[in-house]
């Protein structure tokens, strides 16, 4: 079920879907590839919206899809793409064959996501599955509401969940598989994964 996913590191993702290549928030890539057919941004933060790493994936034809309120930080970059598309949270969409659902993103109780800021989670729909990637995210009454097959959440804490919070959430939307992000890296340490995996109940 996996097999079309690759996790890089952050929140760093590129699922295939058929012959087309979905990048999520593109950071530290250590090839070049360009070829991304999309290419996700969760929000505005370096670590996610990384002009260098877009260079190195985006394609002759690659569209673009960030938050709304990230579109005037694009305009340097959007004559590189075939198409910009600005997204808010809680919305479906269709973009050149590719159908998602956006997730409000944000922290609770922490200021470095602000609800206002409406940053935004995606789930994509690629081989008959809902895959959803989560961003930099609480457990918000949002995310506690999607329904999806695979789940890839943050787990590093500081900035986002921690694996114990990140396992809750998990354990509350019962996905088929879960996959954690967002540690080992800037933030959360590599044993987190193994923490995250023993909190989880298998579904």
């Amino acid at each position: 079920m996996t097999e079309n996913i690759d996790a890089f590191g952050q929140n760093s993702i590129r699922v295939k879907d058929g012959e087309k290549n979905i990048y999520i928030d593109p950071f530290q890539m250590k090839e070049t590839s360009n070829d991304a057919d999309y290419i996700l941004i969760t929000h505005d933060h370096y670590d996610h919206f990384s002009p260098e790493d877009i260079d190195k994936v985006i394609g002759s034809n690659t569209v673009l899809v960030v938050p709304e309120k990230m579109e005037g930080k694009t305009k340097d970059i959007a004559d590189k793409f075939a198409k910009v598309v600005t997204v808010k949270p809680g919305e479906s969409y269709e973009v050149d064959g590719l159908k998602f659902e956006t997730v409000a993103a944000y922290n609770i109780l922490k200021p470095f996501h602000p609800r206002s800021s409406e940053w935004v989670g995606y789930i994509l729909k690629v081989g008959g599955k809902r895959i959803y990637i989560a961003g930099d995210t609480d457990a918000t009454p949002e995310a506690k509401a999607v329904k999806c097959d695979i789940a890839l959440v943050p787990i590093g804490g500081t900035y986002t969940m921690d694996p114990k919070k990140a396992a809750g959430l998990i354990n509350e939307i019962e996905p088929q598989v879960a996959i954690p992000v967002h540690y080992g890296t800037a933030v959360g340490k590599p044993s987190d994964g193994q923490i995250f995996e023993e909190n989880v109940k298998k579904p």
